[in-house]
């Protein structure tokens, strides 16, 4: 099974895939299962959920005061600007898997090592290979993984269509909250070099957000 952790629609302020494109990705078999992680929404992810199942995992990047964070297999929003450990206090609540994006970069908000110390015994996922990052592994994070004694996983961050599943996970089931740790401790994956527009492609979304916006006052 092809799956993909991290990825943002077009509900998202930077994100563009639409829910049309989410149905034919997973039709021709691009991912087997993705999860929609759009920043502070999940109104995407539970209607797609609810039309195609499991094949759609429902999770969301919280902005934290520390970073962000995601919280995978959710059933509500998490809000924005709790701590760190609030949002994880948050997702746990609802039975969900904490998944720490791109951890240690500055440029995208990741987590940093101080704040992840606090929430350490709480982590599900460390995030290595992130899809958009121009080097295949982070060797600090998966560091940090192996030494904590957390599983990792490869999604592609896709803030696209045609950048969803470059970078995968292969699991052998679908994955679900419970199984999920048990499967990436096996799983394998594979990354592929970002495009530029992969790269661009959130500056221009909140461009024509922003614009979409501005047109319907």
């Amino acid at each position: 099974m092809k799956i993909d952790l991290h990825t943002h629609s077009s509900a998202s302020v930077d994100g563009g895939i639409t829910a049309e494109q989410y149905r034919f990705l997973l039709k021709v078999g691009t991912v087997d299962q993705l999860a929609i992680t759009d920043h502070n929404r999940v109104d995407m992810a539970l209607e797609l959920q609810a039309e195609l199942g499991d094949k759609i995992i429902v999770g969301e990047e919280i902005t934290t005061q520390e970073g962000d964070i995601i919280g995978l297999f959710i059933t509500g929003l998490v809000p924005k600007g709790l701590s760190v450990k609030e949002a994880v206090q948050a997702i746990k609540k609802q039975g969900g898997i904490v998944y720490v994006p791109h951890p240690f970069e500055t440029v995208r908000s990741g987590i940093n090592l101080a704040a992840l110390k606090t929430i350490a015994d709480d982590v599900d996922i460390i995030e290595a290979p992130n899809g958009r990052s121009l080097q295949p592994g982070d060797d600090e994070a998966i560091d940090w993984a192996r030494s904590h004694k957390k599983v990792i996983c490869g999604s592609s961050d896709a803030h696209r269509a045609n950048a969803a599943g470059k970078t995968y996970t292969t699991a052998g089931e679908i994955l679900t909250a419970e199984n999920i740790i048990a499967q990436l401790e096996a799983a394998k994956i594979t990354y592929r070099r970002p495009s530029l527009f992969d790269l661009l492609a959130p500056k221009y979304n909140r461009l024509m957000n922003k614009m979409n916006r501005r047109n319907k006052r």
